[in-house]
């Protein structure tokens, strides 16, 4: 055990190192596995393992054609998970997402209504171009992202944990699309932006998906044991100036406040809330023990700082008159935000 995690006010158990250490090993299998079926997106692989066992969600974007929906269902493939795919369309209603009540025959001869679950009742829900629908559907999502349950015909249904969103836009068709609000943009700990690959990953992913059939991935871990990582990560000790420093970060986003730099004002039209200090505390805590460290460094909440932050700040008309984005205004702001203890 290094000597850092012997400090009295942030001890670990030896379980929880040994624990550590077995989620460690069983990331780095898990890149292994999905390095069977896809190419290249490491970064988008991390930060999806990262949301599951801080139990966040995620909201993918990126052009057709980048793998998205193949990597969520191999990711629930290696993970043991029952996963669903909602297709968000115009004409889709909520009771299509959380599912209604039906008259079916009971047991005793009699007509009943019985509840039929909507595709939400899974581990993992891809909701596909969630913002194709409009915003009385896309609503139908909030009640189980955040409180994992569901509210339908009058009654409340829990949800099966591990409970896993991930979402999915496309930045470039706008047509008939309703932009998912704040208030719901709020609800994701991650927002993560797939690229184009590099030439020699194109030229494996034409080598890998012309020719046979794609591989069934192995099954290297079932939902309880996920649950147990989700409680482990919770534990991983913080220092108290990486608190001071997530909480400086956020407020420095926020025009209106002491914090933030001259610069930002015109630029920002609105800010992260309270909820990104939480999610960015979180992903760092998931991402240090997904990466063997037995408390949270400042590397891991800057590495977390641009996904958690990016869809939370609102930029001006006049920022995006000079092209200037989110992404960018994040990016100085982790470059220049003090880190004295």
């Amino acid at each position: 055990m290094p000597d850092s995690v012997a400090l009295p006010e942030m001890k670990l158990s030896d379980n929880d190192v040994q624990a550590i250490d077995d989620l460690r090993d069983l990331y780095g299998r898990l890149r292994t596995e999905l390095g069977r079926v896809i190419v290249g997106q490491e970064e988008t692989i991390e930060r999806l393992s990262i949301c599951l066992f801080a139990r966040g969600h995620a909201l993918l974007m990126g052009v057709p054609g980048l793998a998205k929906t193949l990597l969520v269902s191999k990711l629930a493939e290696t993970m043991s998970l029952k996963f669903s795919r909602i297709q968000f369309t115009p004409d889709l209603m909520p009771m299509d997402i959380t599912g209604t009540d039906i008259l079916q025959d009971s047991e005793h001869g009699r007509r009943e209504f019985q509840f039929v679950h909507g595709p939400v009742f899974a581990n993992m829900v891809l909701a596909d171009e969630i913002n194709r629908a409009p915003p009385k559907t896309q609503a139908a999502m909030l009640e189980a992202m955040q409180e994992h349950k569901v509210t339908a015909v009058g009654k409340t249904f829990p949800l099966e944990e591990p409970f896993l969103v991930l979402a999915t836009q496309n930045p470039v068709e706008q047509e008939g699309t309703y932009p998912l609000p704040e208030a719901q943009l709020d609800r994701f700990m991650f927002l993560i932006e797939l690229d184009y690959p590099s030439e020699a990953e194109e030229v494996k992913i034409a080598r890998t998906t012309t020719g046979d059939a794609l591989p069934e991935l192995e099954h290297l871990v079932h939902a309880a044991e996920i649950i147990a990582h989700q409680n482990l990560v919770r534990r991983v000790p913080v220092p108290d100036h990486i608190y001071t420093y997530s909480a400086r970060l956020v407020r420095q986003t926020r025009p209106a406040g002491d914090s933030a730099p001259e610069w930002l004002k015109p630029l920002v039209a609105w800010g992260a809330g309270p909820r990104a200090v939480q999610n960015l505390i979180l992903a760092a805590k998931a991402r240090a023990a997904l990466m063997g460290s037995y408390m949270v460094r400042l590397e891991d909440i800057q590495e977390v700082a641009a996904p958690v932050l990016t869809h939370r700040v609102i930029t001006t008309f006049a920022a995006q008159a000079e092209g200037i984005s989110a992404k960018e205004i994040v990016r100085r702001l982790i470059e220049e935000t003090s880190t004295d203890e």
